[in-house]
């Protein structure tokens, strides 16, 4: 979420958390969220709420 950051890293870092965190919507908490300031920690609390549809 910081401006420095390469586009190889931030590729490294959203694989490494959705890998983590079992969501595979993460990337669009980042950068499609409906939260106009989301914060690192409002994306990874998001994302920890994550339950896939059991079939």
């Amino acid at each position: 979420m910081s401006p420095e950051t390469t586009e190889k890293q931030s590729s490294e870092i959203l694989a490494a958390l959705q890998q983590g965190l079992a969501c595979p919507h993460i990337s669009d908490y980042v950068f499609w969220s409906s939260d106009p300031n989301p914060t690192p920690e409002k994306v990874v609390d998001r994302a920890m709420a994550y339950r896939p549809i059991a079939l």
